[in-house]
């Protein structure tokens, strides 16, 4: 079972960056998919970006352009690269990993992100 572990985020004003970082227990090439949800209060569970193990990625669409999904396989991390931020995108960020025969869901503690001025 893979054991995740974030960082890497804060309190940021309208407009700046953030660099969240999930750092994996196992290699990044045993799993599946990666990626990284949001979950802002009362809303449900959102998925905001995605990389297969072969590198290809995907983004919600209310974060195509601002935001850059990558992972470094020397270190198992995987990076969101967040630029642009507005106060919508304040919510707790989650990494998640689907590993093994049933692509088995596997999450992070979360971390917060706060976009105010």
């Amino acid at each position: 079972q893979v054991q995740l572990v974030e960082s890497g985020g804060g309190l940021v004003q309208p407009g700046g960056s953030l660099r969240l970082s999930c750092a994996a227990s196992d290699s990044v090439f045993s799993i599946h998919v990666m990626g990284w949800y949001r979950q802002a209060p009362g809303n449900k569970r959102e998925l905001v970006a995605s990389i297969t193990k072969d590198g290809s990625t995907n983004y919600a669409d209310s974060v195509k352009g601002r935001f850059t999904i990558s992972r470094d396989n020397a270190k198992n991390t995987v990076y969101l690269q967040m630029n642009s931020l507005q106060p919508e995108d304040t919510a707790v960020y989650y990494c998640n990993a689907k590993q093994g025969l049933w692509w088995s869901d596997y999450w992070g503690q979360g971390t917060q992100v706060t976009v105010s001025s």
